[in-house]
């Protein structure tokens, strides 16, 4: 279960449209270009994010960032690059969490 701070910072997470918008995406990372199956189980590039979402590099980089504070998102970082998923066993607690609350 959630506790209120970390409710508190999912919904400060999704009050924005545009890292809203980024969870979805990430739902399906094959939409990227480039993206290979086997780069699914790490995840998809920053830099690809930051193209389809059309932000500079430190916008796109905080937004991904509330969101893994959030815990709604799981950043993984290969060399000088940063690849970023969905936490699907965290959203899937998110969800328990307010049906219980709610």
């Amino acid at each position: 279960m959630f506790s209120e701070a970390e409710l508190l910072a999912v919904f400060r997470a999704l009050s924005n449209p545009t890292r809203r918008q980024m969870l979805v995406w990430l739902k399906d990372p094959m939409s990227f270009p480039g993206q290979e199956p086997e780069d699914v189980e790490i995840g998809v590039c920053v830099t690809d994010i930051q193209q389809r979402v059309g932000l500079g590099q430190s916008t796109t980089s905080q937004y991904l960032a509330m969101l893994r504070q959030a815990g709604l998102v799981v950043a993984t970082r290969r060399g000088k690059w940063t690849y970023y998923r969905r936490d699907e066993a965290n959203i899937a607690r998110l969800l328990e969490t307010l049906r219980d609350v709610f």
